[in-house]
Order: C-alpha cells, then sequence, then structure tokens
C-alpha cells in the first residue's frame, strides 16, 4: 500500500472521475468505480472516515423505526444490503442481538410490535442473522436482568449487526487502491475548474502537509461530501437554499462495570419518546444517539452537557438499579447526520422525521451530488452514483473502452479474503498465534483479528520481525505498538488523530483518551513518515485538540 505522500505523488493530471469525500459514500464510490476500470482518484480534506463514517452509532441495521412512518422500500433496501454487507466484511459485520422492552402506556401494543417483527424478517426474506422471538417479563429479566421491570409487558428480541464504521470506511478504501483507485486524504479541494461550456472539468486541490496546490483535470466530479455537502455545492455556483439539514446524534461511553448490558436494549426517552440504544462494547458500554439540528461548522460538532444528561437521564430511567453520573462517562463522540432538507411546501418537521433516504442530482455545470442515507446502503447507493457518472460518460464521448460491472456485492473486503464460512473467530485467533512466530496471547490475537480480519497476518510478520512491536500502546490494553506501524505503512495514516481515533479505538476506550501514550506514538510515527519536531508537535497539539473537544461539554459543569 503506498503511503499518504506516495498517493499524493502518484496523482494523475487527468482522470475519468474524482471523488470528493473520504467518507464511506465517497469509499463506496471509489471501490465501485475502480472496480469497473474507471480511472479513479478520491481527495479527503482530512482523514478517511473523519466525518460522520467514525461517529455513527456503529451500526448495520435494517431500520426498524421506519416500518412505522410506512417508509417499507427504505427498511427493504436496508435489510437487503445488511446481508451483502455480512458477506463483504464478516470480520467487522457480526450480529448484535437487539431487545425492545415494551411497557404499559407504550404508544404501540406488544402485539403490533410483534406483528411489525414478522414484517420485518419478511422484508428481509428472513435472511436476518437470526430469527426474532417474542420475550415475556420473566424471560426478559432472565435475559436482561438490569432493565426496569415495573409495567414490562414483554420485549421481541430481534437481530442486527454491529460494525467498527471507520474501519469498514477505510477497508473499502483499501480495496479501491487495490484495483487501481488513486486516494489521497489531507488533501482538500479549494476550488472546481469549469471549461469554456461551465462544465466542471477539474478540481483544485491543497496539499494540508506543505500546502502545495495543484490542477486535477476529469470529466465528471462527483461531490459525496456528507455535512460538507453544502460547501462543496456553493464552489459550484450560487443556490436557492441548502440542500442539508443536517442533525447531531451524540453518544456517551461508560466502563462496562456501571452499565453491564446484555444485548442492544431499544430505548424510548421518558421525556419525547426518540428512540436510543444501550449498546455493549466490550469492555465498555455505549448509549446514544440524540437527533438535534445543528447548524454551526461541519467538524465542530461535540457534545453539550444538555445532551450527555438527555442520555444519562434514559439510562437511568429503564436501568433504575445501575445508575450513571457524570463522572462516569470516559468519553463522547458527535457526529452529523448528513440529511437532505424536505422540501419548503412540506412544513415543519421533527429532526427525527425527516427522511433517511439519500439524494442523487445532478447540477446544471454536470456536478454530480450525492446526499443523505445510511452506512447500511452505502454500497448501493454508492452503485447507483456510479452508474450515473458512467452514462454521463458515455453521452459526452468519454467513457473508457474496456469498462465493465464493478460487481461490488461479491468481492469480499481485504480483511475478509480467506475468512471461514463458519465465522469462528476464536479459531482464526488461535491460527494467528500459530503462524505469527511470536509472543501473541489470546486477548490480543482475538483484537486483532476482529479489527483485521485476515489482514491481521500482515501485521504479525512485523510482530515477528521487530518483537518490541508487540509493546501495548497504553498499558494494560490490547492495542499494540505494530498497530501504529500498520496504519502508516498499509492504511494511510497521517497524523496521530488518525492511529489513535480510526485506526484504533483508544480515543473512545481509554480512561485517558490516549493521553498518557501521546509522546510514544508520536515518536514512533516521526520516524515512520519522516516529521520535523515542529510537524510532530502540531500533531500531538490536534490529537489534544481532539479529546479537549470530546470532553469540553465538562466546562459547563
Amino acid at each position: 500500500m503506498p503511503s499518504r505522500e506516495e498517493m499524493w505523488d502518484k496523482v494523475p493530471d487527468e482522470v475519468d472521475l474524482i471523488v470528493i469525500g473520504g467518507g464511506i459514500t465517497g469509499a463506496g464510490i471509489v471501490r465501485d468505480a475502480a472496480r469497473r476500470g474507471l480511472n479513479v482518484v478520491l481527495f479527503e480534506q482530512n482523514d478517511i472516515a473523519y466525518g460522520t463514517s467514525s461517529r455513527s452509532s456503529k451500526l448495520i441495521h435494517g431500520g426498524l423505526r421506519y416500518l412505522e412512518s410506512y417508509e417499507f422500500s427504505l427498511v427493504f433496501e436496508s435489510v437487503s444490503e445488511r446481508r451483502v454487507v455480512m458477506d463483504l466484511a464478516p470480520h467487522l459485520v457480526n450480529p448484535l442481538a437487539f431487545l425492545f422492552p415494551v411497557y404499559q402506556g407504550s404508544r404501540k401494543s406488544l402485539r403490533m410490535i410483534s406483528a411489525g417483527m414478522w414484517l420485518y424478517d419478511g422484508l428481509a426474506l428472513f435472511r436476518s442473522p437470526k430469527r426474532h422471538r417474542t420475550l415475556n417479563p420473566g424471560e426478559v429479566a432472565k435475559e436482561e436482568p438490569l432493565l426496569k421491570q415495573d409495567g414490562l409487558q414483554g420485549a421481541p428480541l430481534y437481530y442486527d449487526c454491529s460494525t467498527d464504521d471507520a474501519r469498514l470506511t477505510l477497508e473499502t478504501i483499501i480495496d479501491a487502491t487495490r484495483n487501481g483507485a488513486v486516494v489521497v486524504s489531507w488533501a482538500r479541494v479549494d476550488a472546481l475548474l469549469k471549461n469554456d461550456q461551465g462544465r466542471v472539468s477539474g478540481v483544485i486541490v491543497k496539499n494540508a502537509r506543505d500546502g502545495a496546490l495543484r490542477e486535477v483535470k476529469a470529466h465528471t466530479v462527483i461531490n459525496a461530501t456528507g455535512p460538507w455537502t453544502d460547501e462543496v455545492l456553493a464552489m459550484s455556483g450560487p443556490r436557492k437554499g441548502k440542500m442539508l439539514r443536517p442533525t447531531k446524534g451524540i453518544h456517551i461511553v461508560v466502563e462496562r462495570e456501571k452499565l453491564p448490558v446484555e444485548h442492544a436494549v431499544v430505548l424510548f426517552h421518558p421525556t419525547d419518546n426518540r428512540v436510543l440504544f444501550a449498546l455493549p462494547w466490550g469492555e465498555r458500554t455505549y448509549v446514544g444517539t440524540t437527533d438535534t439540528d445543528y447548524e454551526g461548522a461541519p467538524g465542530d460538532e461535540a457534545a453539550t452537557l444538555e445532551d450527555v444528561d438527555y442520555l444519562i437521564a434514559a439510562s437511568n430511567h429503564y436501568f433504575p438499579g445501575n445508575q450513571i453520573a457524570r463522572g462516569d462517562v470516559i468519553s463522547t463522540w458527535a457526529g452529523l447526520r448528513p440529511l437532505v432538507a424536505p422540501e419548503p411546501e412540506v412544513g415543519e418537521m421533527a429532526e427525527s422525521q425527516v427522511s433517511r433516504e439519500h439524494q442523487i442530482v445532478i447540477g446544471e455545470d454536470g456536478l454530480i451530488t450525492i446526499a443523505g442515507g445510511k452506512l447500511t446502503t452505502y454500497r448501493k447507493m454508492a452503485k447507483e452514483c456510479v452508474d450515473l457518472a458512467v452514462n454521463l460518460l458515455k453521452l459526452s464521448g468519454k467513457l473508457p473502452e474496456d469498462i465493465h460491472s464493478g460487481q461490488t456485492f461479491k468481492f469480499p473486503l481485504p480483511g475478509a479474503v480467506g475468512w471461514p464460512e463458519d465465522d469462528d473467530h476464536d479459531r482464526v485467533a488461535a491460527e494467528l498465534r500459530e503462524a505469527c512466530k511470536c509472543d501473541l496471547s489470546a486477548e490480543v490475537s482475538r483484537h486483532l483479528i476482529d479489527t483485521y480480519g485476515m489482514r491481521a497476518l500482515e501485521l504479525a510478520k512485523l510482530c515477528a520481525a521487530d518483537p518490541s512491536l508487540l509493546d501495548p500502546i497504553v498499558p494494560g490494553r490490547v492495542e499494540i505498538m505494530a498497530q501504529v506501524d500498520f496504519g502508516v505503512r498499509e492504511e494511510l495514516a497521517a497524523s496521530i488523530s488518525d492511529i489513535m481515533i480510526r485506526r484504533t479505538q483508544i480515543f473512545f476506550r481509554d480512561f485517558e483518551q490516549g493521553l498518557g501514550s501521546l509522546e510514544k506514538v508520536a515518536i514512533r510515527m516521526a520516524h515512520l513518515i519522516g516529521w520535523s519536531d515542529e510537524e510532530k508537535q502540531k500533531s500531538i497539539d490536534a490529537y489534544k485538540a481532539d479529546v479537549a473537544l470530546t470532553q469540553q461539554w465538562k466546562q459547563a459543569l
């Protein structure tokens, strides 16, 4: 895998397609385009999955709640793609049991919700990870003993999937590069180029490391920038109103011992009835998400004290014997949903009522923009977008002759190549320990397998060659220094935040958010990348700022 700097040097002067945005949608588009044989380059202003695609609820799900608003097509699309993504990345997309408690006075009866579960399974053509079943109060108490029992009528138990959203995005990008795409992170598109007919014909892009500018021409340009959609559209020309109505969702992370849930528990907030989840996450539990309108700059979103208290109140209502407090919150994250703004004639609409459907539009200058949608349906959204780009290339006579079908549903992501059909993570971890010829513990090997899939074998070779890379990044945790090397050499990591937030999850899981190991990681990355002392300090300061942003809610205490 070329490094980030080598990727910048590889950018051609002219390509078939430029994709702006390195979130899950842009990643899906560049993978689809590369697999079809298009000459494609992707530019991302920060790190891969920097925005919403590392700040979601980390679920691959069918959208059960959309049944209530009769969005059957969205649910069908989602449950269908859930199955596809499970096949593409079985090491990253894992079945997760959801418990849906129903209480007296709930807006929907247990009978009606159970009927909805049959519809949910039916829309999935009964190919859910497991068939749902409805539990009585006694069975619920056995399955989830911490859950409030007063007024409990029962609970459907159904299955969706959890994932590491940032790594799913990253592996999609890696597959694209293995099929010929050029992907450059930390490269901001500052302007759109236009030809004499006023059509978009390329971009001016800036290298974040040294400020160098270059022009790259393209026959087609796609804007897949999520919350930054309207910023890119502004480069295209004046518009009436904005395309997006972004809403903010935040999550809080607590120690598992504080809230040891056994399932993903569906919660309706006691004050406004919004849907939330309490989710098991290894040695941690996280609760989320909120859904509030956001008007600030994308990237600046953060949890407020009000947000944190809102989630704590929901948790304490449903788990009365395990009360959590502000001081129990280890970390938070906040992300923006790039929802397509409803038409004015629709009238006022609450945040949670805004459709999650995606939309693809072509501007008068030929710029293709995709907005909205869900993590689960990213592959299908990408296919629709590339189909449109191919049609435009065909109409303009610029379509390469050797173009072919990408069939992205067929080919597993890199970490899933060679993954066993029985999905036995422990057995693969044991095989890793045997193959690596180094002192990997069972806990670390399982962590590496869950993170990298079969690519963990490549990482283990680094450890075999240099046993010092087995040292933990944070004492007492499973992440090891080899992940820093692997992130730089094989995964385009170019900053400390890239490693600590998106290549590992130390930022969210560690009690100190990795600050105690910051200098050690900085020294290693400076050696690998060739940073000057000034560049090293700049990356340290940037990570400290990222940590401070997630903790700023405490300033209101």
